[in-house]
C-alpha cells in the first residue's frame, strides 16, 4: 500500500495594495493576525495518514519576499495555500497570490475570510481557487481531507456561515522569531464572537452573527498561559463587545486566580457605562486600554445608522470610569455620515478634545461590501469607487451629499493633528502617570504616547496610523502581478460584488440573539 503523500500547508494573511500600487509592508507590525494562529491550532498532525506541516505568513511584516518561494509545488508533497482573513480591500492581493501559486504548480488554493463569507464570489469560481464561505471550524477538516486527495471543491460552507457552539483547541502562539516582526510582542485572542446590535455600516454582524457565542473559559486560560511562555507581552481580546461576552466575569476572575499578569486590550460597546463593577474587574485582571466605538456625537446620525445603543451624553462618563480604574480610553470615530457637514466634523473634533479620552482613532465612513449599508448604497448608485483596494475606511468610496472627497480626506488627517497636539498628549500622559501603578502601567503609557507619535507621523505623511505597522517598505506592486491576474481571472479589477444572503441556518442562529433591553431607548 502506497504511503500517503505529505501535505504542506501555507497559511497566508494577504496584505493590500496602497494608493501608490505597492504592497503594504512594514518593518514592524502592530499585531500578529490571530487567524493564522487559530488555523494552525486547528490543524492536526496528520490527515487520513498524510503528515501535515504548517507554515504561517503575515504578509504585512514580510519585507524580504523570500516567503514567496513557498508558493510553489514541492516534489513528493502536495501543497495547500490558504489565504486567510481576506477582507474586501485585500481581495486583489489575495487573488494575485493565488494566481502566482497556481502558475507554479500549487495543487490546492482556498480563499477565506470576511469577503467570501459575506459577498457573492460566483464571478470568481471555476478559475482554480476555492472559496470558504463559513467559519474555519465548520469547513477546515473537509478542506484538509480534500487537499490530501489533491482536489478541492469550488466552495465550502454554503449550508451555513456559523457554528452554533465554539469548542476550539487553545491557540498555538507565534514563534519568538515571528513575534520580533512586531513593534510589541502581542497576540490577538477571540474568546467570543458575535454582536447583538444592528449597525448598518458594520461587517461584524455579517461575519460573526448577532448571537454571542463563546469558547470555554479553560480554553482561553490555556491560550494565555501558552502566550506568556512564548514571550507574548500584550494581548488584545479581539471579540467585539467584550462586555456582552456571557462568561466575561468568569474569565477575568480565572485570570486573577491563575496569576496571569498579562496586560490586555478590550473592545466594549458604550453600554459599559452601566457596568462599573465590570470595569473594576477588568482593571484587576490587567486591562490597560478599552476601545469604544463612539463613532459620532450626533444622535441623528447614530439613529440613521441603526446604532441605537450609543448615547453621546454618556461618553464623558466612560472616560471617567476608565480613568478611575487606571484604564486608558480609546474612542473610535467615524467621519462622513450622510448628515455630516464640514462644520459638524469640526464640532465633533472640538467636542472630542474637550471630552479628553486618552486615545482616539478616526475613519472615513465606508460602505463595506457585505454590509446592509453597502447593498443600500450600491442599489442607489451612490458608490463611486470601482477599486476594492480603496474600501479600507481611509478613502472616500461614495458620493457624499455635503462633502467633496478631497475635503473629507483632509478633515480625516486634520482630526488626527488636532487631537494629538504636543500639549494635549503630555497632559494625558501626566494624568495617567498620576494614577495607580501596577503591571499595566508601562503598557498604558506606551498606548497613549506610542499611538500619539504614530498618529502625528502618519498624518504628516497622509497615511492612516492603523495601516498595519510602522516604517513602511516598498518592494513589489500590483503592476508586477497584473498579467497573472488577467490570465487567471480575466480582469484588471474585480467587479463590485453583491451581498451573500444568509442561509436558513444562519438566520436561526441570529434569531436567538439577545439585545440588551436598555440599549434601544
Amino acid at each position: 500500500m502506497a504511503r500517503p503523500v505529505p501535505l504542506r500547508i501555507v497559511l497566508l494573511k494577504p496584505s493590500k495594495y496602497g494608493v501608490d500600487g505597492y504592497v503594504e509592508r512594514f518593518r514592524w507590525g502592530f499585531m500578529p493576525n490571530s487567524t493564522l494562529s487559530y488555523l494552525k491550532s486547528l490543524t492536526p498532525a496528520a490527515v487520513d495518514g498524510a503528515p501535515c506541516e504548517v507554515a504561517t505568513v503575515d504578509e504585512y511584516v514580510h519585507t524580504d519576499l523570500a516567503y514567496l518561494a513557498q508558493l510553489a509545488h514541492t516534489p513528493g508533497k502536495r501543497t495547500l495555500l490558504a489565504l486567510v482573513a481576506v477582507q474586501s480591500h485585500q481581495l486583489h492581493r489575495a487573488l494575485d497570490l493565488a494566481a502566482l501559486a497556481l502558475s507554479r504548480g500549487v495543487e490546492n488554493v482556498v480563499l477565506g475570510g470576511p469577503h467570501p463569507m459575506t459577498c457573492d464570489t460566483t464571478a470568481l469560481h471555476g478559475r482554480g481557487v476555492s472559496f470558504a464561505l463559513a467559519e474555519a471550524e465548520v469547513i477546515w477538516p473537509a478542506i484538509l481531507r480534500d487537499a490530501v486527495e489533491g482536489e478541492l471543491l469550488p466552495t465550502y460552507g454554503e449550508d451555513g456561515r456559523w457554528q452554533a457552539r465554539l469548542d476550539p483547541p487553545p491557540l498555538l502562539p507565534p514563534s519568538r522569531r515571528d513575534l520580533r516582526r512586531y513593534a510589541v510582542p502581542m497576540l490577538g485572542v477571540y474568546p467570543a464572537r458575535g454582536c447583538p446590535y444592528t449597525c448598518n455600516f458594520c461587517s461584524v454582524i455579517k461575519i460573526a452573527g448577532r448571537a454571542m457565542r463563546s469558547q470555554p473559559v479553560a480554553t482561553t486560560i490555556a491560550t494565555l498561559k501558552a502566550a506568556v511562555a512564548a514571550g507574548v507581552r500584550l494581548v488584545m481580546f479581539t471579540s467585539d463587545n467584550f462586555n456582552k461576552y456571557p462568561e466575561v466575569s468568569a474569565l477575568l476572575t480565572a485570570m486573577i486566580e491563575e496569576g496571569i499578569r498579562l496586560p490586555f486590550f478590550v473592545q466594549c460597546d458604550t453600554q459599559i457605562v452601566r457596568q462599573e463593577e465590570l470595569v473594576a474587574l477588568l482593571a484587576r485582571a490587567g486591562c490597560f486600554q478599552m476601545f469604544v466605538g463612539v463613532e459620532s456625537f450626533s444622535r441623528e446620525a447614530l439613529h440613521a445608522a441603526h446604532k441605537l445603543q450609543n448615547h453621546p451624553e454618556q461618553y464623558a462618563r466612560i472616560v471617567e470610569l476608565c480613568r478611575a480604574h487606571g484604564i486608558t480610553s480609546h474612542f473610535s470615530n467615524i467621519l462622513g455620515f450622510p448628515t455630516d457637514t464640514e462644520a459638524a466634523i469640526r464640532e465633533h473634533a472640538a467636542t472630542l478634545a474637550a471630552l479628553g479620552p486618552d486615545v482616539a482613532s478616526f475613519y472615513i465612513l465606508t460602505p463595506i461590501p457585505g454590509t446592509e449599508q453597502y447593498e443600500d448604497f450600491l442599489t442607489r448608485g451612490l458608490i463611486t469607487e470601482a477599486n476594492l483596494d480603496r474600501f479600507d475606511a481611509t478613502a472616500v468610496t461614495w458620493r457624499h451629499p455635503h462633502l467633496a472627497p478631497d475635503r473629507l480626506v483632509e478633515l480625516l488627517y486634520r482630526c488626527y493633528r488636532e487631537f494629538y497636539t504636543g500639549r494635549q498628549v503630555l497632559a494625558r500622559l501626566a494624568a495617567y502617570a498620576r494614577g495607580r501603578r501596577d503591571f499595566r502601567t508601562v503598557a498604558g503609557l506606551l498606548g497613549i504616547g506610542g499611538y500619539a507619535v504614530q498618529s502625528r507621523l502618519a498624518a504628516a505623511r497622509r497615511t492612516h496610523p492603523m495601516a498595519g505597522g510602522t516604517a513602511r517598505v516598498c518592494r513589489d506592486r500590483a503592476a508586477d502581478y497584473l498579467p497573472l491576474r488577467r490570465r487567471r481571472f480575466g480582469f484588471d479589477l474585480a467587479p463590485l460584488p453583491r451581498n451573500l444572503a444568509l442561509t436558513t441556518a444562519d438566520q436561526e442562529i441570529n434569531r436567538h440573539a439577545k439585545l440588551p433591553v436598555a440599549t434601544t431607548a
